[in-house]
């Protein structure tokens, strides 16, 4: 995942916060001389914050409060000592969940919006279709190009007609992949102005189109309760992450917006995870939470000076808890996105750039 790991060293390991980390990571392991299953760990959860609970609760837990924001008809918690974070338990409906799941399967991946994927094999449009159809990416059309006094292989790809998903990838070469393959692989895609990895900044000299109107939208209500009066949020940019059941994201800082002021809108769907907030310095003992399908979280001022990260996502029956959105995907036309989300958590990251 993007946001990488920060423990590339031994002082890195004796950080609070990578201590965290590792006390949440899912870890394999096999039994000796045996063909089963992987073991999972079973970590202690019993300090996980449950704003579901809190919400259920007739009184807050120390250090929580209940945030009045008049006008918004949503439940709204905060914590007294990370002013600038706000948790919205349950903010979308089913109905709601299932929705962005689909545009962020189907629609947000759509070039010109770039995704992990674009380096490697340039624009994929309809990827989604694609696996529901079990085609694989084959390359279309193939030159040899001069850059200065080196030659390289300039390759275009498209779907076509699969027998099966037996297609394997092979890293940097032009060999058949399958769809699905290619699916399991995405890890973020970008909407409305561009963020450059490589640089750490938005580019807007690259092509994009504006945030789907509907998702500003729902933007603009939700940052309602991390907005001063008068103000609206005014949405630019998204990065939508795709979790898999082993993937994390490690402790970070989203630092790149100019007003940091204005929230982050993060919209969790699928799988159950968990979240760490920090403080300003990896040794300050991070808040562990539950998010859920339909959860939304705000980050403003000073909370975006927070470390932050996602160290482990939950796709066992017991802890996953997408049994309601697993029925509204339960026809044979959704089978596609039933086995996504089954295993998959996807976050979607709204913000104002400038």
């Amino acid at each position: 995942m993007y946001g990488a790991d920060p423990a590339d060293s031994a002082e890195a390991e004796r950080t609070a916060f990578r201590r965290a980390e590792k006390r949440y990571k899912l870890y394999k392991s096999l039994p000796p001389k045996s063909r089963k299953k992987p073991i999972l760990n079973q970590a202690d959860l019993s300090d996980v914050v449950d704003f579901h609970s809190v919400l259920e609760s007739a009184e807050s837990p120390e250090g929580i409060y209940k945030f009045n924001c008049p006008g918004f008809d949503r439940p709204v918690f905060c914590f007294r000592d990370r002013p600038g974070f706000y948790f919205i338990p349950s903010a979308l409906t089913t109905k709601e969940q299932c929705h962005w799941i689909r545009q962020s399967l189907m629609s947000f991946p759509q070039p010109p919006n770039r995704t992990n994927l674009t380096a490697l094999y340039g624009p994929l449009f309809d990827l989604f279709i694609a696996v529901q159809n079990k085609k694989i990416l084959v390359e279309a059309e193939s030159s040899v190009v001069s850059i200065g006094e080196n030659k390289a292989r300039s390759c275009k790809y498209s779907f076509s007609e699969s027998s099966g998903d037996s297609c394997r990838e092979e890293q940097g070469s032009c060999e058949p992949v399958a769809a699905s393959v290619l699916l399991r692989k995405l890890r973020w895609s970008t909407l409305g102005l561009q963020f450059d990895w490589s640089q750490r900044n938005y580019d807007v000299s690259l092509p994009h189109n504006k945030i789907p109107k509907e998702l500003c939208e729902l933007a603009k209500e939700m940052a309602a309760p991390a907005m001063s009066a008068g103000e609206e949020f005014q949405p630019e940019a998204a990065i939508v992450n795709y979790f898999g059941p082993s993937d994390m994201l490690g402790g970070h800082l989203d630092d790149m917006e100019a007003d940091w002021s204005k929230p982050i809108v993060s919209i969790s769907l699928a799988c159950k995870a968990i979240f760490l907030l920090g403080g300003k310095s990896r040794e300050d003992i991070p808040i562990a939470m539950f998010l859920r399908s339909g959860d939304i979280v705000l980050m403003a001022g000073h909370a975006r000076e927070c470390f932050h990260g996602v160290p482990r996502i939950f796709t066992d029956d017991e802890h996953a808890e997408i049994s309601g959105l697993m029925s509204q995907f339960s026809s044979e036309d959704d089978r596609c996105f039933m086995d996504y989300i089954k295993n998959s958590r996807i976050n979607i990251n709204i913000r104002q750039v400038n």
